[in-house]
């Protein structure tokens, strides 16, 4: 059996912490990096580990980044504070073929206010989660990071358990958060116009909804849907509000 480390990147997860931790607690090693956190999360962890790190926010990809570094052991599992570890893949973990293989990938079962979601996309959702560290690199992007190996993969059996979506204004919150930095990523790649942001709005509600069989899971494929297409208008929205905002910058200049 290879010794596992786990990572934790946290802010404000009281809510979460605790069986979050609880699920690894099985691990070699938890290496959580807290961004400052306001509520009882450092507290609620200490009862876990005494790896605990505060660490200023610098974006996704370098909070991860710098847990990595932390890590003594070669093998690493990366988990949210919203999600657990089944007890399935617990097992799973601690018998894995680490000899022709560098990385796996876990299903996410997701959850929506308390609902399983076997459509929408949700249903096939597998991240590299488990990896040797000396054969891996985060990537940079602002949102949606994650982690690549340069070498052989395989997918895992069995899923983590992961209930992101625990109330619809948390969605909100955390939707109007993700696309702010999704609009600075996708900036200089994407023309946007009043027609445009509603078609883009529309084609993926339609996506998930129809392609995606989001109706088979009645209401809360529906409002996954919604939420999908809320999110691509407010990207594209902020898209234009960035782009305009720099020719106000290149006029005020000129008048200068």
């Amino acid at each position: 059996m290879k010794k596992i480390s786990v990572i934790i990147i946290t802010k404000n997860e009281e809510e979460n912490i605790f069986a979050c931790l609880e699920s690894i607690k099985w691990a070699d090693e938890i290496i959580l990096v807290d961004s400052g956190s306001t509520d009882k999360t450092v507290e609620i962890a200490k009862r876990f580990t005494d790896r605990i790190y505060i660490n200023e926010w610098r974006g996704f990809a370098k909070q991860k980044e710098y847990a990595l570094s932390l890590t003594l052991n070669e093998w690493v599992l990366s988990i949210d504070a919203d999600e657990r570890v089944s007890d399935e893949l617990k097992i799973e973990i601690e018998n894995i073929d680490t000899e022709d293989v560098d990385g796996y990938y876990i299903l996410r079962d997701n959850y929506f206010l308390g609902k399983k979601i076997t459509s929408c996309g949700w249903n096939n959702d597998y991240q590299l989660r488990l990896f040797n560290k000396k054969k891996t690199k985060v990537n940079q992007r602002l949102v949606h990071e994650g982690f690549d190996v340069d070498s052989n993969t395989k997918k895992m059996k069995n899923p983590i358990l992961h209930f992101t979506h625990t109330s619809l204004e948390k969605s909100i919150e955390k939707i109007n958060h993700y696309t702010t930095l999704e609009a600075i990523e996708i900036k200089n790649k994407r023309k946007v116009g009043s027609i445009r942001i509603l078609l883009r709005g529309f084609s993926a509600f339609f996506r998930f909804y129809i392609s995606k069989k989001g109706f088979k899971d009645g209401f809360a494929g529906f409002s996954i849907s919604m939420l999908n297409a809320f999110t691509s208008i407010q990207t594209n929205m902020k898209v234009w509000e960035l782009k305009q905002k720099e020719k106000m910058k290149v006029n005020e200049e000129k008048n200068y």
